[in-house]
C-alpha cells in the first residue's frame, strides 16, 4: 500500500511518521505545503502522478482558530476547497481519502457525547470551514472523514506544549474550566489511521467517524494533569470563558462518542490520562 500524507510536518503528520515504523507493508510519502499545496489542483495532480498512492491522508489544514475570524478566505480555501480538490482528483483514480476534521463542527450546547449523526452547528469561522470541507469532500465517493478533538503531541504547537512552556516560566497559570471535551494524543489517532491504511478492505468506510481518547475533562483539568505529571509546582487557577475572551467562540461541550470507530477497528481507545502520561514519558 502506498500512502500519501499531506501536511506531514504538522503534529498529526509527525505522529504518523513515528508510528508507521511498526507497519512494514506500508510505503508512506510525506509532503508539506512546499511540495504539495492542496489548494492547487495542478500541485495535487503532480503529486498523485509522482507517488501513485492507493490512499491519501489529508492532515493539511488552517488551524489558527482565532486568526481565522480575520482571515475567513484563507480558512475556507485550506479547510474546505482544498480537501474538495483532493477528493475530486482522487475519485477517478480509485484512491481512498482520509480527511481529518474537528469537534468544532458542533456548537457545544449538548451534554452527552456527540455521535456522528448529531446536528452540526459550528460557532466559528474555523468550525464552519472544516464543516464545509467535510461536506465538499464527501460529495466524492472514497472519502472517509475522521473528526477529532483537542489534539496534542510532542510536536508543533498545542495546548500541552504551551502549558509546559509557561509552567517553566511562571508561578501561576489561568486556565478555563467551563469548556469540556477530551484531549487526543496525535499518536493514538495516527495508529488508528495506519490501521485503516494497513487493511482498507476491512476498515476503510466512506463515512464520518469520531476519534479522541476516552474520558472527559476541562482545559483546567488537563492543565492540572500536565503540570502534575511533569513534576512542576506551577499553580493552575480556574477561570471562566468570559474571563478569558477569544475572537473565536469555542464549543463549551465537545466530547465525541467513539463507539463507531472502536467497533470498526476492533480497538480499545486509551483514556486521555494514560495517553498524556505516555506522551510526557516518551516525548511522543
Amino acid at each position: 500500500m502506498k500512502i500519501l500524507v499531506t501536511g506531514a510536518n504538522g503534529q498529526l503528520g509527525s505522529a504518523i511518521r513515528k508510528e508507521s515504523e511498526s507497519f512494514n507493508n506500508l510505503q508512506l510519502f510525506y509532503t508539506d505545503v512546499d511540495e504539495l499545496d492542496i489548494s492547487s489542483k495542478e500541485s495535487i495532480l503532480t503529486a498523485l502522478e509522482r507517488y501513485k498512492p492507493n490512499m491519501v491522508v489529508n492532515c493539511a489544514a488552517y488551524t489558527a482558530v482565532d486568526k481565522a475570524e480575520d482571515e475567513p478566505d484563507k480558512a475556507f480555501l485550506l479547510n474546505a476547497h482544498a480537501p474538495a480538490n483532493v477528493a475530486e482528483l482522487c475519485k477517478p483514480r480509485g484512491i481512498h481519502l482520509i480527511h481529518i476534521s474537528t469537534d468544532y463542527v458542533f456548537d457545544g450546547k449538548g451534554n452527552t457525547p456527540y455521535v456522528e449523526t448529531d446536528k452540526v452547528n459550528p460557532l466559528s469561522v474555523y468550525g464552519q470551514s472544516k464543516l464545509e470541507g467535510e461536506m465538499l469532500s464527501m460529495t466524492f465517493e472514497n472519502t472517509m472523514v475522521i473528526r477529532t478533538s483537542w489534539l496534542y503531541s510532542a510536536y508543533g504547537n498545542n495546548f500541552m506544549r504551551t502549558i509546559m512552556r509557561y509552567a517553566h516560566e511562571r508561578p501561576e497559570l489561568r486556565v478555563v474550566f467551563d469548556q469540556t471535551g477530551t484531549p487526543t494524543l496525535a499518536n493514538d489517532l495516527a495508529l488508528a489511521i495506519l490501521r485503516i491504511a494497513h487493511s482498507p478492505e476491512k476498515y476503510f468506510v466512506p463515512e464520518i467517524f469520531h476519534f479522541s481518547n476516552q474520558g472527559v475533562c476541562s482545559w483546567f483539568d488537563f492543565a492540572i494533569e500536565i503540570v502534575k505529571l511533569a513534576g512542576l509546582n506551577t499553580k493552575i487557577v480556574p477561570v471562566t470563558t468570559n474571563e478569558y475572551p477569544t475572537k473565536a467562540i469555542r464549543p463549551q461541550y465537545s466530547v465525541l462518542n467513539k463507539q463507531k470507530i472502536s467497533n470498526l477497528l476492533k480497538i480499545d481507545i486509551p483514556h486521555w490520562r494514560e495517553s498524556l502520561a505516555k506522551c510526557l514519558q516518551y516525548n511522543i
